[in-house]
């Protein structure tokens, strides 16, 4: 059974409350059976107990009918293999999540097969089971026969958090997440809980492969994902699966067996920071249980208590609540510019548009010791616009992804879009950025003088690879670290509130803003390494570097002619 998954008005479908999904072609009976015994389920934790009928939003079904409806009548075969539900809190995810199990054990008609709920902690795999095995104790006695038909029916098994079907031998069981969470494991349906913290797991690629593995065997299989945006810019797996679903929603991924349900803001409402995601008049585009288990004025006394606290709270609470993507972290003592960073960005702007368009460049270089990050950034000046361009680009030694493991699969995301370089032998990096700042030379770009900008610790090694490619003398400029940054660190924020600092919009250069804090010395204000912490600022650093000597209006060695206003010149 063929179908697309493309969803091009979601946008509109969100403004008019319902599902961000396409309209799917869906067998009536499947789908309504599925409703029916999932709306009996009962709410274990909420007075009253009422059915899910009552408590639950629409969207939700409309989720059911496309995960147990669309199946082809002649293979058994779903439509829907996979489906990933991205949704903000307090849209009853989690219970959701373990009613769906239920409602998949009740549909099944094959022996001893296995189900799984993956949850990321046990805290959370705690919670899931107990509303599991809480709906099955809600189950009311028949008045005329007395019993119970779920308890009757189930087996639950609190010390191993497995629900067994009597009439079948399927099991249900809620696991926390762990490398040895699938093995053996050929499980019929998957449920992922909370996706995005799995974001910094090194193992977390792997169990997914091991999980779609063995559901490869079975066409009847189905593996669902829901999960709440990220609480910083969103990594490793979660990332990879988010960006994918994300593609197939929009059109440009085709053919495959995923459903992708996001309940998210565009992206030009996620950035307008005063007429956007801030106004509670667009809130319930995403909040698909709205006047349920979440309204309005409570999200809004929230929203209020978190801007009180600050910046930080406030992201948090947004990515949590609104499914708001962070590409910036922010701080309460985050550098300024960083609020003003993602309006500046332009992902036309290469490297090589950088070269093509610019009269001068300069460049600064930042880094530590092999576990840590070398980075490089070039800046030129527009030559009719004067606008200065930022392009960055940052080197790792498998050292730094092995100490740093809480951000190596954020690296790794790096590397896979071309702005980091994961070394293959001990001088790549040295090598290579002097071959970048070579070219560039070789180009007439550089000033003769003040041309890169160093800091002057530990530069040993990279001054003969610069030496090596001829660039040595005054062309090298030691910058002062801490608070002689000062200048670069407020005339950056200025040129990006007007504009005239713009760069290539690159994650890694995000992160790296985002990492950025502040701290007052005196009278001065400086970022330093210290500051920052864990996440690492070495990109932006650099760039610093070569905003101070951009400062100094220099002139190209080259002089005010472009190598690229020749038509006979080739690079």
């Amino acid at each position: 059974m063929a179908v697309s998954f493309a969803c091009p008005d979601w946008v509109d479908r969100l403004k008019a409350g319902r599902a961000p999904m396409p309209d799917l072609p869906i067998d009536p009976a499947r789908a309504e059976r599925a409703v029916r015994v999932f709306n009996g389920l009962r709410l274990p934790d909420v007075a009253g107990q009422p059915t899910l009928e009552d408590a639950c939003g629409e969207w939700f079904r409309d989720i059911l009918r496309a995960c147990f409806g669309a199946i082809d009548p002649e293979t058994g075969e779903r439509a829907v293999g996979e489906a990933f539900v991205l949704v903000p809190k307090k849209n009853s995810k989690t219970t959701n999540s373990a009613a769906l199990g239920l409602t998949a054990l009740l549909l099944n008609e094959t022996p001893n097969v296995e189900m799984l709920i993956v949850a990321p902690t046990k805290e959370v795999a705690g919670t899931c089971f107990g509303q599991a095995a809480g709906m099955i104790d809600a189950d009311p006695e028949d008045p005329e026969t007395g019993r119970r038909y779920l308890v009757d029916r189930f087996h639950v098994a609190h010390h191993t958090r497995t629900i067994t079907d009597r009439v079948t031998g399927a099991t249900l069981q809620i696991k926390a997440f762990d490398m040895r969470v699938v093995t053996g494991s050929i499980p019929v349906l998957c449920i992922i809980d909370e996706m995005h913290v799995l974001g910094a797991s090194a193992h977390a690629k792997g169990v997914l492969a091991q999980i779609r593995g063995g559901m490869i065997t079975r066409p009847d299989s189905l593996l669902l994902t829901i999960t709440t945006q990220s609480d910083g810019p969103p990594a490793g797996v979660f990332k990879t699966e988010l960006d994918y679903a994300r593609r197939v929603r929009d059109g440009e991924i085709q053919g495959g067996n995923l459903l992708p349900v996001l309940y998210e803001f565009p992206e030009a409402l996620q950035r307008d920071p005063d007429k956007g995601w801030r106004d509670p008049v667009h809130w319930p585009m995403v909040l698909p249980n709205l006047g349920r288990s979440i309204t309005v004025p409570r999200l809004v006394r929230l929203y209020e208590a978190a801007r009180e606290k600050g910046a930080d709270d406030l992201l948090t609470w947004a990515s949590q609540h609104l499914n708001i993507q962070v590409g910036i972290g922010l701080h309460n003592d985050r550098w300024i510019g960083a609020d003003l960073w993602p309006a500046r960005g332009d992902t036309a702007l290469t490297l090589d548009r950088i070269l093509e368009t610019s009269d001068v460049v300069t460049a600064g270089i930042d880094g530590g010791g092999l576990d840590d990050l070398l980075g490089l950034a070039i800046l030129g000046r527009h030559r009719d616009t004067r606008r200065w361009q930022a392009w960055g680009r940052a080197w790792a030694h498998p050292i730094a992804l092995e100490r740093r493991k809480a951000e190596a699969p954020r690296l790794r995301d790096f590397a896979a879009a071309g702005d980091l370089v994961i070394c293959d032998d001990p001088s790549q990096d040295l090598r290579e950025v002097a071959e970048i700042l070579a070219r560039i030379n070789g180009l007439g770009l550089l000033p003769e003088a003040h041309a890169i900008g160093l800091d002057p610790i530990g530069i040993a090694a990279l001054v003969d690879e610069l030496n090596a490619k001829g660039l040595e003398g005054e062309q090298l400029s030691a910058i002062g670290q801490g608070f002689r940054l000062m200048p670069a660190i407020t005339g950056a924020e200025r040129k990006l509130q007007d504009g005239s600092l713009v760069h290539g919009d690159q994650d890694l250069m995000a992160w790296a803003v985002g990492n950025a804090k502040t701290e007052p010395r005196g009278n001065a204000v400086m970022i330093s390494k210290a500051v920052a912490g864990r996440g690492k600022i070495d990109p932006l650093v650099a760039l610093f570097n070569a905003v101070i000597l951009m400062s100094r209006n220099p002139e190209a060695a080259g002089g005010a002619a472009s190598p690229w206003d020749d038509p006979e010149f080739c690079y």
